[in-house]
């Protein structure tokens, strides 16, 4: 039985090779990656099929400092979606994911990058997500908690209009700093759950329509790819 890392290595490689092998990713590519322990294996295969020869030219935007920096170590060139050679358009995008349901909707966000990766991933031809099979949900809004990118100034009036749509928030604290997490776009993070669970298109709308609110961590409107791993080392493909 594989470990969840394990798993997440394994589907990365089976995701890259995959996409390589359907001719969903070739040279001279424009790529959105993404960010976190699923996301940089998938970067890391990436950058193996650059170095072997398989891929050239590869144009990457990178969703978070994290990202471009695991990038720039591997010799992956790194741009940013203003770039002329990108002109605000990608054909492909990979990331992780943090709860998937059964119609492919995601929620992300769960490393404070959700603004960034929605704005690749809703500016790119195709999405493929990665990720290990504890990501597959039945619904989303009352596991894993729902990630809203929120203007500071604006959090007290943002949380009483959560709390309206059913949500409870906690504004996310962080690690080895004290008070909230800051996101590379320099807001802040409440984390959101339902006593039951939610319809994550409407929510994602509804979310959003708040005053002070940057960006929701529900990604519906641009259906994926999935590729997940089980303990069992199979790796499972959801169109």
């Amino acid at each position: 039985m594989l470990s969840q890392n394990e798993q997440k290595i394994l589907v990365a490689k089976t995701a890259i090779d995959t996409l390589i092998e359907e001719k969903k990713i070739f040279s001279g590519m424009k790529i959105g990656l993404g960010t976190g322990s699923t996301a940089l294996p998938a970067v890391k295969r990436l950058a193996e099929r650059i170095a072997d020869g398989t891929l050239k030219n590869i144009k990457a935007v990178p969703t978070s400092f994290q990202t471009a920096n695991y990038c720039q170590d591997l010799n992956i060139p790194v741009y940013s979606m203003n770039d002329r050679i990108i002109g605000g358009h990608l054909d492909l995008t990979i990331d992780g994911a943090d709860a998937i349901d059964p119609h492919n909707n995601l929620i992300k966000g769960g490393g404070a990058a959700l603004l960034r990766e929605k704005i690749v991933a809703y500016n790119s031809d195709s999405y493929a997500i990665v990720a290990d099979g504890s990501k597959i949900v039945s619904d989303l809004g009352t596991k894993f908690p729902l990630p809203v990118e929120i203007i500071p100034e604006a959090r007290a009036g943002i949380v009483t209009a959560l709390e309206k749509l059913g949500a409870k928030c906690t504004l996310r604290e962080g690690v080895r700093k004290c008070g909230p997490v800051i996101t590379d776009c320099g807001n802040q993070i409440l984390d959101c759950l339902w006593e039951k669970p939610v319809d994550p298109v409407k929510m994602e709308d509804a979310v959003n329509s708040i005053t002070g609110v940057v960006e929701t961590g529900f990604f519906t409107k641009l259906h994926p790819v999935v590729f997940f791993s089980r303990e069992d080392g199979s790796v499972e493909i959801r169109r």
